[in-house]
């Protein structure tokens, strides 16, 4: 009895969380599609417990496949994690011609924390590399109030940074276009167009932005901007596994 109150209680549980991450907090939804897949695992189990009570040698194989490919899932979703976290810490002394500054939400009120703390780490690089030339690059998406180069370039300026330093690129809307699109504004303003690139991106971003930049042929410096809130730290660095392999197996222009 007290095992099924346990079994249910926990599947009741994750589901509460997986609809408040995904209906209610703002910026954690794949948080929430996390709890409802373990929640459904746990049912999973529970099912193949009763298959197993009514077919004993079918719901043996059942379970064993089951396990085998959740393992592996969960193994493969480890050594990927573990890549995105070696990349995560970039390496923030390198000395690039320039960097690119990739953009995220603004909000009507201003920027997303997400947004303030590449404005801040773009702040403290150009500080202490008074040479580089930093890209600003995002567009403006439907429910943003402006381009996110313009509210990166608006606030930067206002840190101190001088405005002939930042270059705006306000027309793209995914991380591919973020690259792509610089590139060819730095080879229209100089007539080069560079084999060397510094990234600057929220830490857990690293690893897909590079791959990005490497397939177009660039050598990629990740430029690591700290993410300030522990929570949307754990939900993005979980994303980043799905975005990763969405690239891998589908590939394509995405975000």
């Amino acid at each position: 009895m007290v095992k099924k109150i346990l079994f249910w209680g926990s599947v009741a549980l994750l589901l509460c969380m997986a609809a408040f991450l995904r209906f209610v907090a703002v910026g954690y939804s794949f948080s929430g599609l996390v709890c409802f897949f373990l929640a459904g695992v746990l049912l999973a189990f529970w099912g193949l417990r009763l298959i197993k009570t009514r077919f004993p040698k079918t719901g043996k194989w059942a379970f064993r496949v089951f396990v085998i490919c959740l393992a592996v899932g969960f193994a493969v979703i480890a050594v990927t994690e573990g890549m995105i976290i070696a990349a995560s810490f970039g390496d923030p002394e390198a000395s690039c011609e320039y960097i690119v500054v990739l953009g995220c939400l603004v909000r009507n009120s201003g920027p997303s924390a997400s947004l303030w703390d590449r404005i801040y780490a773009a702040r403290d690089y150009l500080e202490g590399h008074p040479d580089v030339i930093a890209i600003l690059s995002g567009g403006k998406g439907s429910d943003e109030p402006m381009t996110e180069a313009q509210c990166m370039y608006d606030q930067l300026v206002k840190l101190g940074v001088s405005p002939e330093r930042l270059w705006l690129e306000d027309k793209a809307t995914s991380t591919w276009e973020n690259i792509q699109f610089s590139l060819d504004l730095i080879e229209r303003r100089t007539g080069t167009r560079p084999t060397k690139l510094g990234i600057l991106s929220s830490e857990y971003h690293l690893f897909r932005a590079t791959m990005f930049a490497h397939d177009l042929g660039i050598e990629a410096v990740g430029i690591p901007a700290r993410t300030s809130k522990t929570s949307q730290a754990i939900n993005h660095f979980m994303r980043e596994v799905a975005g990763v392999w969405h690239y891998i197996i589908l590939g394509g222009q995405y975000d």
